[in-house]
């Protein structure tokens, strides 16, 4: 794995959308870390990106991926474009952040690690999830034993998305389902067979799911339960706005959103969901730090993508055939 050693660490960004504000934010708490520029499909909202972060606007891609002040290439687009972007940086040289979902199927992300590979390169998929306190430490439970046998997981997501919001996603399953499939992963492995179910409750002209629900059974017998909705916020008391639990024979651990929460809209949401952003900043240091500086390997790698997409599609068969899925 080739590491970066010199003093200031550059990085680039292809995209510059909400999420770019975000990691924009991340970049900037990293010490010896610059985000030296940014390209963006759109040049007004590149522009505009390009003078509220201090950094350069490239004319295009390529000229931005040419550029030997950048090190790392954070790429922010849409679904569709991450396999050519993510080609595009890495056969110039540079390590990749690609946010998530990583690719459109488990070949476009197999064609990322195939080339990340031949040229040594690091590609960390943004996972952003894992790289949070608590979930590190369930992790070190489960493996350690400290759980006992484990029974049950949960990951629950439940946040109302305008549809105007959601029209620039591909629907829970993909957009949302990814994060649970790479916690599960990441926590108790991978599970044997599911069977899911979706629908569309409230929106009008975009087509997708607004909500989805998974049940799984793991390796060892335990069972594991998703859901992911866009159709409504979770008001009761102790709401499961997003929730990852496991439950083992002795013990069990809890995740919440709603153990920091600032009353003030977010990005696409109507509150400020702190832990979203501070997932972010860990997974940014993570991959500049460990990763670029010390060589360490990505908490959640391509091989772990490609897992998860296996996953997302088996939910697609299953919705499609009413059937549960072997994997």
């Amino acid at each position: 794995m080739l590491k970066i050693t010199q003093e200031t660490l550059g990085v680039g960004f292809i995209g510059a959308g909400d999420i770019a504000i975000l990691h924009a934010a991340a970049v900037k708490k990293v010490p010896g870390a610059k985000l030296v520029g940014l390209w963006n499909r759109s040049q007004d909202r590149a522009t505009a990106r390009a003078r509220d972060f201090g950094c350069k606007n490239y004319a295009n891609p390529e000229e931005l991926v040419s550029d030997p002040a950048i090190d790392a290439v954070f790429v922010l687009t849409n679904l569709e474009s991450h396999l050519e972007y993510t080609k595009l940086a890495l056969a110039h040289g540079k390590h990749v952040l690609v946010e998530k979902p990583v690719g459109m199927s488990v070949d476009e992300i197999q064609q990322m690690k195939t080339l990340a590979d031949a040229k040594g390169l690091t590609v960390l998929p943004g996972h952003n999830y894992v790289y949070e306190s608590s979930m590190i430490r369930t992790r070190e439970l489960v493996e350690g034993g400290d759980l006992g046998t484990i029974v049950s997981a949960y990951v629950m997501y439940n946040i109302h998305h305008p549809e105007e919001v959601a029209k620039r996603y591909p629907g829970v399953v993909r957009q949302i389902l990814t994060h649970h499939s790479y916690i599960l992963l990441y926590l108790v492995g991978a599970p044997v067979e599911l069977c899911a179910m979706k629908a569309n409750l409230h929106y009008k002209e975009f087509q997708e799911e607004d909500i989805a629900m998974v049940q799984m059974r793991l390796k060892n017998g335990a069972l594991a339960h998703f859901c992911a909705s866009f159709a409504a916020d979770d008001h009761a008391a102790d709401p499961w706005t997003v929730m990852v639990k496991v439950i083992g024979t002795a013990g069990s651990t809890r995740y919440s959103y709603r153990d920091h929460v600032e009353i003030k809209p977010g990005l696409v949401h109507s509150q400020t969901y702190t832990a979203y952003a501070g997932s972010v900043a860990n997974e940014v240091k993570h991959f500049l730090v460990d990763c670029l500086r010390l060589g360490a390997p990505p908490l959640s790698s391509l091989a772990d993508a490609i897992t998860a997409q296996k996953m997302i599609e088996a939910c697609e068969e299953s919705i499609r055939t009413g059937s549960v899925v072997k994997m």
